[in-house]
């Protein structure tokens, strides 16, 4: 829990992440009213949600067997049998016999901020809290132009109160699940801020969450742009690209692109932002299923010429990895940091007729020349490991990575 603390702290102080950033690893509740919900694909077991009295031809044995089960028990059973729940039960089932560990059923609330993040936008106050050791719930980070910063809410403020609420050493969820499935847009928030309790209106809106930072660095007459992302989701792509050209334009010698940290999201998304660095002749990745393999390629139109250097660490997954190595194998850029998290598959979002929702692994993806990453990482040509003065301190100058990826860019 000591550790929480200091990250609360670490978010007065730290300019290099993207403060509107969280770790998918990490339990952390945003305040929501509504997600809003682009996701790959919606599925349903029947129109009504049931299979009961539905003829089903099929050559399949073991499926018939299934539907005979599953008619068999709905009559035969002494007690009343909700059909959903009945057909829920036999789909995590089935998901639990996947010999995989990115195929599971999604958890309500993990749902929720997992669609959020990918989505890039929802309706909400832009707070996101944590328990401490008294189980007080703590303003973890505040989102830019949200109703939270805009009514004066602070991180490290500690929430006592919702509409008269008391919600003082109770868990982040039951505050979370409150907003969420409160219908009124306006929330009077009652914080305790230095021994002293103030109170807060706050209206609900949109919010779009930043995923990209970006910075100009000027060192020994040599200018450096840096961008930082902390995940890929729908808006990403409209961020990293305004940003870009904006950095572009102040006639960069070099670019730094920081995944550390970013557990992935969109392989569209990333494809667009690999694509522009690469044109059209570099493949950006390959996918493999039991059938096939599948090559990728740029739809950019040029190849860039400056230098590109790519800050990871142990946590970067997935399309964080992705990017790495199309930028690494493609481009000619040089990796620094550790070796990657090791995330080679992919995975199906379904959602079933009552809201439940799962993954499931559909296919591989391999990196421009073949290689499965898979439980091995994307390996850095140059291996920087995190000081433990950068823990204690979290600022730029004790940023050992982030110092020698400026090092490796000035060459």
């Amino acid at each position: 829990m000591e550790k929480k603390q200091n990250k609360v702290q670490e978010k007065k102080s730290r300019k290099k992440r993207d403060t509107n950033s969280f770790k998918t690893l990490e339990v952390v509740f945003l305040i929501v009213i509504t997600c809003i919900i682009s996701l790959i694909m919606g599925w349903s077991l029947s129109n009504n949600g049931s299979m009961k009295n539905k003829s089903i031809i099929t050559d399949d044995k073991e499926l018939n067997e299934f539907v005979e089960n599953y008619k068999y028990l709905l009559k035969n059973y002494y007690d009343d049998v909700d059909e959903k729940t009945l057909l829920e039960g036999a789909t995590e089932g089935m998901i639990k016999q996947l010999n995989d560990q990115y195929s599971s059923m999604i958890p309500q609330e993990e749902s929720n901020n997992f669609n959020i993040r990918l989505s890039g936008t929802y309706e909400g106050l832009g707070i996101e809290i944590i328990n401490d050791q008294s189980k007080n719930i703590i303003v973890y980070n505040i989102i830019e132009n949200s109703p939270a910063q805009e009514a004066g809410l602070k991180v490290g403020d500690i929430i006592v109160k919702i509409n008269d609420k008391n919600f003082k050493g109770k868990e982040t969820t039951e505050l979370s699940n409150y907003v969420l499935n409160n219908k009124k847009s306006e929330f009077k928030v009652t914080v305790e801020r230095e021994n002293q309790e103030k109170n807060f209106k706050l209206i609900r809106k949109q919010i779009t969450l930043k995923s990209v930072q970006s910075e100009i660095i000027e060192q020994d007459s040599k200018k450096i742009g840096y961008i930082y992302i902390s995940i890929f989701s729908n808006d990403t792509y409209n961020q990293f690209k305004e940003e870009l050209k904006k950095i572009e334009d102040s006639k960069i010698n070099s670019l730094i692109i920081d995944v550390r940290d970013n557990t992935g999201g969109h392989l569209t998304t990333v494809s667009k932002i690999a694509s522009l660095f690469l044109d059209q002749n570099h493949v950006i990745y390959q996918t493999q299923t039991k059938k096939q393999t599948k090559k990728y390629y740029s739809k950019g139109k040029t190849t860039k010429e400056y230098k590109i250097i790519v800050l990871q660490n142990e946590n970067s997954a997935s399309a964080s990895e992705l990017l790495s190595a199309a930028l690494k194998e493609e481009y000619g850029a040089t990796i620094v940091g550790t070796k990657s998290y090791g995330k080679g598959t992919v995975q199906e979002l379904i959602t079933t007729s009552s809201g439940t929702e799962y993954k499931f692994t559909t296919k591989k993806w391999l990196t421009p020349k073949g290689n499965w990453i898979h439980e091995k990482g994307v390996e850095p040509n140059i291996v920087v490991e995190l000081n433990s003065e950068y823990e204690k301190n979290p600022t730029k100058e004790n940023d050992n990575q982030y110092q020698k990826a400026i090092e490796e860019a000035k060459k």
